[in-house]
């Protein structure tokens, strides 16, 4: 007897959380935009929540449909908002509720909307995963403090995902997590949207590249005394940077002072679209992170067909092959010797033909890709969707294991938590909140598709 087709799975329903989101850039971003708008591609509801921007705020739509809740916040340090622990639950909840959400994904430990966001989520019984962006180390203050929230947070949702192998061990050990609750999925990027372009190079001239944040946790220390010491050595050596951040004053007082107006040039700010074409304008890409769990940067560099020169921090051994990356350690001589390394091979570029940029373009469009990203991501939530929920003093348990003091803390944290939950639930139950329209994502992809007729011409 044949057995019955099994029933075609559902597409589920999923709320990305982060403070980092457009209009702002940086790798995080990148990793939320193009993974949604991928899980979308198959077949699921993706709605992404962040605090506004600027004049970004309520709802707007992105490209491919994708839903974008900006929610009024006040932003405290490096684009993070203000903590406000249960204030953001009505909103949140709100949010889970209109758009029927069964998994609430939260992006980034520095992200305060994250944190917030899965507490408030499994408050209110549903699947949570975190996917962490970054390192941290365990002596300094910050990275205490930070590393027992993030313990806090990781206690009671159902998975974790880090970005490389190395960014796993250190989130495993920073929140005492069990290894095989963490998966590992890298970045990746549009590689079509990162192609070589040899006529936008100045052949007068090696230009080393630097797209960062101009933050102390980028090297721009290091950067600040390796580009005078580079372009003494080096007199067809000039650097385009890119960036905005507390440091750009260090690189402009740096620029007076050794008189390089003509070969370092600031650019400031520079928008996703714009990256591309900054990019082929060089020959080297440079990245001096002290800290590092991926770096989508290089992988971009690399697609552009830069030979690429980086501190070996954190995950970046692990992105790209041994041809492609000249390493450093975050040290002022070391950064100066690779780059006068990769300066001369790229020199003598014709007696190196793996440094071919095209053949650097198709290697990484080979090796990242969205939609591979977002099919091993699609897997973890299979995984947990039909996981069953824990008792409530299950989820004690767990926080009242993270610490003495902090684990007492934590339980009466999330016990406020819970019993303001069940407050909103009775001043606003779910049955009395309007549940928003579904978005057909099949229908918006036909309608793109569609040739538009030629506009008439208007009448004399």
């Amino acid at each position: 007897m044949a057995s019955e087709p099994s029933a075609p799975r559902r597409g589920l329903h999923i709320c990305m959380v982060s403070d980092f989101f457009y209009p702002a850039m940086g790798g995080v971003e990148s990793h939320l935009f193009n993974n949604s708008q991928c899980l979308m591609q198959r077949g699921h509801k993706v709605v992404i929540v962040t605090h506004s921007n600027g004049r970004r705020q309520g709802v707007r739509y992105m490209a491919g449909g994708l839903k974008v809740y900006y929610i009024p916040a006040v932003i405290v340090y490096s684009n993070a908002s203000l903590p406000t622990f249960f204030c953001t639950f009505p909103v949140f909840r709100q949010i889970f509720i209109r758009e029927q959400i069964d998994i609430v994904h939260g992006h980034q430990a520095f992200s305060t909307f994250c944190h917030e966001a899965i507490l408030h989520a499994r408050s209110m019984g549903l699947k949570t995963v975190f996917t962490d962006h970054s390192l941290l180390g365990f002596a300094d203050t910050a990275g205490i403090l930070l590393n027992k929230l993030l313990k806090f947070t990781l206690s009671d949702v159902q998975h974790a995902i880090c970005v490389s192998h190395t960014s796993k061990e250190n989130t495993v050990l920073r929140a005492a997590l069990d290894p095989q609750l963490v998966s590992v999925v890298p970045n990746a990027i549009i590689a079509d949207q990162f192609r070589p372009d040899p006529g936008a190079r100045d052949p007068r001239w090696i230009t080393v590249v630097v797209l960062s944040r101009l933050v102390y946790r980028k090297g721009i220390d290091l950067l600040v005394v390796a580009v005078p010491r580079v372009c003494q050595l080096f007199p067809r050596v000039r650097f385009v940077i890119g960036g905005d951040g507390p440091k750009r004053i260090d690189l402009e007082q740096m620029r007076e002072r050794y008189m390089l107006q003509d070969r370092v040039e600031l650019l400031g700010s520079v928008r996703a679209a714009d990256v591309p074409r900054v990019l082929v304008r060089g020959d080297i890409f440079l990245n001096t992170s002290l800290t590092e769990a991926f770096c989508i940067a290089i992988v971009e560099a690399a697609s552009c067909g830069l030979l690429v020169v980086s501190t070996r921090v954190g995950g970046i051994p692990e992105v790209l092959p041994r041809h492609m990356i000249t390493f450093a350690a975050p040290e002022e001589d070391a950064v100066v010797a690779a780059l006068e390394e990769a300066i001369e091979r790229v020199g003598d570029r014709h007696n190196h033909p793996e440094l071919s940029p095209q053949r650097f373009h198709s290697q990484v469009k080979n090796m990242y890709s969205w939609h591979n990203v977002a099919e091993r991501t699609e897997r973890v939530y299979r995984k947990i969707i039909d996981l069953e929920e824990p008792p409530l003093i299950e989820r004690f348990r767990r926080y009242y294991g993270c610490g003495l003091v902090a684990g007492k803390l934590f339980c009466l944290v999330a016990a406020v938590d819970y019993l303001f939950g069940i407050i909103l639930a009775w001043l606003w139950p779910a049955a009395g909140i309007e549940t928003a329209r579904q978005f057909s994502h099949e229908t918006y992809c036909a309608l793109a598709a569609r040739p538009r007729k030629p506009e008439s011409a208007p009448p004399p």
